[in-house]
């Protein structure tokens, strides 16, 4: 497995295990620990280190999984956890990080990232207190305490999730170790690639992105969009009303242009003799900007697929091909990454 260099001493695989069911919870339902025991294990066995997680996953019983998971093998494993924006009070923010590595298990926690920006959309979706919501944390104190972690030895690398440019470029100001920004990226999740890749190339910003599958969609499990459960169905991709309540973005979202996306890619995939979801993970492994690409595994059986189709090289043309038909997907839903928020209210700018 092919590792990448984050930061002083860390070095990552680009396939990174995602692990938002760890624990199960009311999105992803159960999860048996054995199975998350045996994937991890079949992990680092198979030279896959970075386990990604946070504090809101599952609350904390995705950390506590993956903790009981590396007993034992905590030396061979990256753990990324992070921590929400409304928690990110200077105080708060170091109690945050000391019940994470609690739940871990560890003493230490490789890369350590605030979820998502602050700002006033991005706290509102984390929390209903309206102290909180009139008085937000800055960012200012959350990489100030982000720092000070770093230098009492509880955290090693410093990173956020889901920011834009302007964002990162404020991070970078507070905080010049700021080593990766983990945001979404798929066949038809494409925002990045404007002014984020660039970005984060320009800054020598490590790039993890996650929704690799965009939850099961480019797995080809569904016939058509349509076939998405309603609780999947809260992205800007989908019409806001297919959400059944659950989206909140109010706009068209590009149906049609995804069917025939997944049209061409049963037929790429079938010519190539390799499941739609290999052909989709191997597509983001194509881009060599991305460090790694985080991927769930409910099981051993799907980690070994996964780690497959991260070892597939697809030909140029084909890539060009699904850049090609994917387009129109990118154009719909344009150069905002935050996928969940009407674009006049994104959360990344």
């Amino acid at each position: 497995m092919e590792t990448r260099k984050i930061a002083e001493n860390i070095h990552i695989s680009r396939l990174g295990v995602g692990c938002w069911s760890f624990g199960g919870g009311e999105y992803w339902g159960e999860q048996n620990q054995k199975d998350v025991e045996a994937v991890v294990h079949k992990a680092i066995d198979n030279g896959v280190n970075f386990f990604d997680t946070a504090r809101m996953y599952n609350d904390g019983e995705s950390e506590k999984s993956l903790g009981l998971a590396l007993k034992n093998h905590r030396s061979h494993a990256v753990i990324c956890s992070k921590v929400s924006p409304a928690k990110a009070y200077y105080k708060t923010l170091k109690e945050e990080c000391e019940i994470s590595l609690k739940n871990l298990g560890t003493d230490y926690i490789d890369i350590y990232m605030m979820h998502w920006p602050i700002n006033q959309y991005g706290v509102k979706h984390f929390t209903d207190d309206p102290e909180i919501i009139a008085n937000p944390p800055t960012a200012k104190e959350a990489f100030e305490a982000m720092s000070d972690l770093k230098k009492e030895g509880k955290i090693r690398a410093i990173g956020v999730s889901n920011y834009g440019v302007s964002q990162l470029r404020e991070a970078v100001g507070l905080c010049p170790d700021l080593m990766t920004d983990e945001v979404t990226y798929n066949i038809i999740s494409r925002a990045i690639e404007a002014e984020i890749l660039p970005f984060c190339k320009e800054k020598n910003i490590s790039v993890i992105t996650s929704m690799t599958l965009m939850q099961g969609i480019l797995a080809g499990i569904y016939k058509t969009i349509a076939d998405v459960p309603p609780h999947q169905a809260h992205s800007r991709h989908f019409k806001n009303e297919r959400g059944q309540g659950t989206a909140r973005h109010y706009e068209d979202g590009a149906e049609s242009e995804i069917d025939e996306v997944m049209k061409v890619l049963r037929e790429i995939a079938a010519n190539l003799n390799i499941s739609v979801a290999q052909l989709s993970i191997a597509w983001v492994f194509a881009n060599d900007q991305i460090d790694c690409a985080l991927l769930g595994s409910r099981n051993e059986a799907e980690l070994l697929e996964n780690i497959k189709a991260a070892e597939i090289k697809l030909p140029p043309d084909v890539v060009a091909q699904i850049n090609a038909v994917s387009l129109p997907v990118l154009q719909k839903l344009g150069n905002n990454a935050d996928y969940y928020e009407n674009t006049k209210n994104s959360r990344i700018y």
